[in-house]
């Protein structure tokens, strides 16, 4: 029996990690569209559409993610729906990440000066152009920083898609230490392949942040 990590298994390992930004980005996509649907909701007119997505995030925010999957994975073939690893893991995902950004996104809507909303509505406008053209503009330069930044837990949390069968990084390693029992150099690669992941995205959110930060020490030097 082989029991030496040779270039097969660097290469099984590199293709977990393609199939990681894959699920990362349909995780991201996904739970970007709803998290906007989420943010609009909490931070709507109606007091029922807030109380439904406010609902939404405390039921999904207070339920594990391998709950989720778990309920997505096993519970929907029970109800007739065949589902692959790779569908339960991202619709799992697009669920959990769109209660999560869109609490944060709620909380960068509503950080937007009071003064731009009234002004907004001084000039008329209606309530979709003061969205989309007076407030959503300036939300997002204030959710840019965080929204990158939680990008990193997002990669992460594609490791518990390991537990729906899915060969994404983490089984990889797993499958390889099955069949070579290398536990410590298997799991160090897997560590410094989610590190080469992640820490050029924490990097971006860093730089993004202090960008901002500059940026409105700079609008508050001029307006003084």
């Amino acid at each position: 029996m082989n029991t030496a990590v040779n270039l097969g298994h660097i290469q099984f390992l590199l293709v977990g990690a393609m199939w990681t930004v894959v699920l990362s980005l349909m995780a991201f996509v996904g739970g970007g569209i709803g998290g906007f649907l989420v943010a609009l909701g909490r931070t709507a007119p109606f007091k029922l559409i807030r109380i439904v997505a406010a609902a939404y995030v405390q039921l999904i925010q207070g339920t594990p993610l391998l709950i989720i999957m778990f309920l997505i994975y096993f519970g929907l073939p029970t109800l007739g729906f065949s589902i692959s690893p790779l569908l339960a893991a991202g619709l799992s995902l697009t669920i959990y990440v769109s209660a999560y950004l869109g609490e944060i996104w709620r909380g960068c809507l509503e950080s937007v000066p009071k003064a731009q909303w009234e002004a907004a509505e001084c000039l008329a406008m209606s309530k979709f152009d003061r969205m989309f053209k007076v407030i959503l503009p300036q939300a997002i330069r204030i959710a840019t920083p965080p929204t990158v930044g939680f990008s990193v837990q997002i990669i992460k949390n594609t490791s518990l898609a390991s537990v729906v069968g899915f060969v994404e990084l983490t089984r990889a390693g797993q499958l390889i230490n099955n069949s070579i029992f290398e536990p410590f150099l298997i799991y160090v690669i897997v560590a410094a392949l989610y590190f080469c992941l992640c820490y050029p995205v924490s990097a971006l959110s860093r730089r993004l942040e202090n960008s901002g930060a500059a940026r409105l020490r700079t609008l508050k030097a001029v307006s003084a």
